[in-house]
């Protein structure tokens, strides 16, 4: 498994101000995604700033509670890393994985307790 990209990433229930926030800072709007889980829809903007560095920022309507900040980790093989953090202890609390034409990604807890949103990104 090769790790593609490391960065972090916000989710949100309202991502306009936070987004604002990084334009200030000199990020820039790299790409947006709009998808859906099968029962939550979301947006995901990629943000990037001229050194280099990333912040993604997702809006997902009714978020029920604060801010989230996870490590985005970006792997080439979904399952072999899923499977790779789960022998390290790593939880997967929603057991969803979000599958979208260009995205496979899902929530993976540490046990001391920080996340990594992990995903492949899937080329066409």
């Amino acid at each position: 498994m090769k790790i593609t990209t490391l960065n972090p990433l916000i989710v949100t229930k309202d991502s306009a101000p936070i987004i604002k926030l990084f334009e200030e800072l000199g990020f820039e709007r790299r790409h947006k995604i709009e998808a859906n889980t099968g029962n939550t829809d979301f947006a995901s903007v990629r943000m990037k700033n001229e050194g280099g560095f990333y912040v993604d920022i997702a809006e997902i309507p009714g978020f029920p509670q604060q801010d989230l900040s996870l490590i985005r980790m970006n792997v080439d093989d979904f399952d072999e890393a899923y499977n790779m953090l789960l022998e390290k202890g790593f939880t997967h609390p929603s057991g969803k994985t979000v599958d979208t034409r260009t995205n496979k990604s899902c929530m993976m807890k540490s046990p001391s307790g920080f996340a990594f949103d992990l995903c492949q990104h899937i080329k066409e």
